[in-house]
């Protein structure tokens, strides 16, 4: 089991989904992969709800910001990243031409975040845990797994985040360019082109399966939809999924780290 107390910065820690409809999405992935939801006070008729297995958070869904909304923003699940220091973290984000959306903020005692756009679009948060680490279990079914960039310049993107975070790239052989990120002597996700091209520059989450092939399956009952067949990746294999609402992450089946 992929049970974490803490994390090293430079490492994927937490993911959340930001939606138009939270209980529909709550019942969605808790159908899909057995998510339990407890339900944590945000604001005034507003609630976190920290998904979880076995009493350990995997991850969190949340409404939609309304300003969102307006301006036509799609649901999504989003990745934070561990850091020492959110402020400074922000100011090197700045440093190295990407965009900061705020200044950092407390979220409670949890910790302390920060939004930021890195120069070729893609979105992902900073994360200075307080009380909360991140997720509690990872590498398991249901639980996070992997953290990928779609983005048009590979090069420049492994730049960015080396600057940042300190990662390393190695590439990996196969049909599209592919780089898998290194935090230390750890793997840490990946870098590869959009597909198809065009797509905006994003990072895609992906949650362990079991069987894909059943995975996609439920899927399809609970009313999402595939975006890809199952591919074999060599070390397993994935799918592309879209939730009913619209919000897009990946499944893996296979051999998953401790």
């Amino acid at each position: 089991m992929g049970e974490r107390t803490q994390y090293t910065p430079g490492t994927f820690s937490w993911t959340d989904l930001s939606t138009t409809d939270q209980d529909a999405a709550k019942a969605f992935y808790s159908g899909l992969f057995g998510w339990e939801a407890n339900d944590m006070p945000a604001g005034e008729g507003v609630v976190y709800s920290m998904m979880q297995i076995d009493g350990k958070d995997v991850a969190a869904i949340a409404p939609q910001q309304q300003e969102q909304r307006e301006a036509g923003v799609p649901p999504m699940w989003q990745s934070y990243v561990t850091v020492e220091s959110a402020d400074a973290a922000l100011e090197r984000a700045k440093e190295l031409g990407a965009t900061v959306h705020a200044p950092a903020i407390d979220v409670l005692e949890a910790g302390r975040m920060g939004v930021v756009q890195d120069p070729q679009g893609a979105y992902f948060i900073v994360w200075e845990p307080k009380r909360h680490i991140g997720a509690g279990l990872v590498n398991v079914n249901g639980g996070l797994t992997w953290n990928e960039l779609a983005t048009p310049d590979l090069d420049a993107a492994a730049e960015f985040y080396g600057g940042l975070f300190g990662w390393s790239t190695a590439s990996m052989e196969g049909p599209i360019p592919y780089l898998v990120i290194r935090n230390g002597e750890s793997s840490n996700g990946g870098i590869t082109h959009p597909q198809p091209p065009g797509v905006p520059p994003h990072w895609l989450v992906y949650f362990g399966i079991e069987d894909l092939d059943a995975g996609l399956a439920k899927v399809a009952e609970l009313g999402g939809k595939a975006l890809t067949p199952a591919i074999a990746i060599g070390m397993g294999r994935i799918g592309v999924i879209q939730d009913p609402q619209g919000a897009v992450f990946a499944l893996f089946e296979g051999e998953l780290d401790p």
